[in-house]
């Protein structure tokens, strides 16, 4: 399979293989200490995996949750392995301005990362190994834009990953008669859905935090085989909150269930959206807006879902992280808070 990263102002995705690995809470971090639980017979004890420093500003756990990667406001990248010492195994400068996001790509590329910065520039890393030596980051790939486009990158080569091609390139209007200039785009966020076999489209919602209602509201792509083109399905916003600015998105795991479930963050708090599978008579999807969850104050700066699509983490400039779950009634609410203020 191809893989399609897409990247605008703060961040870039990639869409997953066809059997997802488990996915891994990534929360901000202005300076922490990361740990891990391990079993022993009084119960469960930490051990420290990476102690990131003060200018931390983005983290992202590799697929099987092992290797830890942290973007710095230096432009530094650090990697951390969960078999070593607290220290970071690999630190080089990957930019010159501030790291906003960092994710890795799919294991079925290897090691390699994709870094977005400040100044909109997106960079792609790849560890290599010659010979007896150490293994070291090589720079496959850097781009930069900030137009107010989704451009959707097509991988020529698994292998050559500094092989890219512009597979697409399309504004985030679902109206044509609505298209317009190009806006002034603070970021972006984009959730790729999690491909449950090789018959289901590839698709994705993205959502705008820009100067553009039109832009702004999350909205669900799909690509269409049969004219290699990129189709909007579905907006995800009622009518009064169609232009507010969508600040993270995340599209759950879907294990059994009827409907897709996909979490939005504007400034009114994180809204929970079921989207039905079938198309309705008019061609459409349904769509339900579930819950709509509060309690950071200010902005949530990111959404993660566990594995099952069951637990949906959120990060906020709060310092706060937050795990919110549905009861048997279907009534989401808080079920875990971690203060990331508190010194331990």
């Amino acid at each position: 399979m191809s893989v399609h990263p897409t990247q605008l102002g703060r961040r870039v995705s990639f869409s997953p293989p066809t059997n997802p690995p488990p996915s891994r809470l990534r929360a901000l971090a202005a300076a922490a200490t990361v740990g891990e639980g391990i079993s022993s017979q009084g119960g469960m004890a930490e051990r420290q995996v990476a102690e990131l420093g003060a200018g931390a500003a983005c983290v992202g756990w590799n697929h099987c949750g092992r290797r830890l990667a942290a973007g710095a406001v230096d432009g530094f990248v650090s990697v951390y392995d969960s078999q070593s010492q607290p220290s970071p195994s690999s630190k080089w400068q990957a930019h010159k301005h501030a790291i906003l996001n960092i994710v890795w790509l799919p294991p079925d590329y290897g090691d390699a990362i994709a870094c977005v910065c400040a100044d909109g520039t997106l960079s792609l890393w790849e560890e290599v190994s010659e010979d007896d030596q150490l293994p070291t980051w090589r720079k496959c790939k850097v781009t930069a834009y900030s137009d107010g486009q989704v451009k959707v990158y097509e991988l020529l080569d698994s292998l050559e990953l500094d092989k890219w091609q512009l597979q697409a390139e399309f504004q985030n209007i679902t109206d044509p008669v609505s298209r317009s200039g190009k806006p002034a785009c603070t970021s972006a966020s984009i959730a790729w859905s999690p491909r449950r076999g090789e018959s289901q489209q590839a698709s994705f919602a993205i959502g705008f935090n820009s100067d553009s209602p039109n832009f702004n509201s999350c909205k669900i792509w799909e690509f269409e085989e049969a004219h290699q083109r990129w189709l909007p399905l579905v907006e995800l916003g009622s009518p009064q909150d169609k232009g507010d600015i969508v600040h993270a998105v995340a599209w759950a795991p879907n294990i059994g269930r009827p409907y897709e479930i996909i979490a939005v963050a504007t400034c009114k708090g994180i809204a929970i959206w079921h989207i039905g599978l079938s198309a309705e008579s008019d061609g459409s999807l349904s769509t339900e807006n579930v819950a709509v969850l509060s309690g950071h104050d200010g902005e949530v700066l990111q959404l993660e879902w566990d594995m099952g699509g069951m637990t949906l983490a959120s990060t906020g400039g709060d310092g706060m992280v937050k795990l919110w779950q549905a009861n048997l009634n279907g009534v989401w609410h808080e079920q875990a808070v971690l203060d990331c203020n508190v010194s331990h």
